[in-house]
This record gives C-alpha cells, structure tokens and sequence, in this order.
C-alpha cells in the first residue's frame, strides 16, 4: 500500500512563512521547507490591482498526504491569502515518487 503525496507551494511576503506553516501544521503537515525569493512583478500589476507588492518573498514548500491537502490549501488561503498582509498565493503539484520519509513509494 502506498500512499500518495501532492506538495504545496506557497508564496508570501517575507516574514510571513510562519503563518503558512503554522495553519499547515494545524491541519496535520509536519513540516516545510521556506525558500528566501525575490519577486518580479512591474509597477503596473501594482496600478491595476491596486495592491502593494513586496519584492522580498518566502516560499513555504509542504509535501502532504493527498488526503489532506484541500484542508490544508484552505487553511492558508484562510490565515494568509492574498488579501491578508501576507498576500500569499499557494498551490500544490501532484508528486510521483517520494524517498526519505518512512517507506519509499512507487519507485520504478
């Protein structure tokens, strides 16, 4: 029996990563990974969305059973969505092969 995994990957404003993983861990992730970034976006994606865009970012990556990852999509869309301070947005990938935590899974 192997089970499946999907990762999130969620962007926020630097300083803000603790807010995606705590709301991850209360939805049952043990972990994560935060990646230093720089955002990219021009001046007028800040103009047309009226929004202030922060250069520096964070990228939460949080590899999660299949099962529960909608929970744990909404949990941070809830705590650190785009339109909190953290103005995050997170989506996940389907992973094929998993190595490094407890059994390996679907290793051809």
């Amino acid at each position: 029996m192997s089970e499946k995994f999907e990762v999130i990957l969620c962007v926020v404003n630097s300083g803000y990563s603790e807010i995606v993983m705590s709301a991850a861990r209360d939805c049952g992730a043990k972990g994560g990974t935060v990646i230093n970034a720089r955002g990219t976006a021009k001046e007028e994606t800040e103009k047309l969305f009226n929004i202030s865009i922060h250069p520096e970012k964070e990228i939460v990556m949080i590899l999660v059973p299949v099962t529960i990852k909608d929970t744990i999509l909404h949990a941070i869309y809830k705590t650190a969505g785009f339109s909190s301070e953290a103005q995050g947005i997170a989506f996940s990938m389907p992973v094929d092969d998993v190595i490094g935590i407890g059994k390996t899974t679907n290793l051809k």
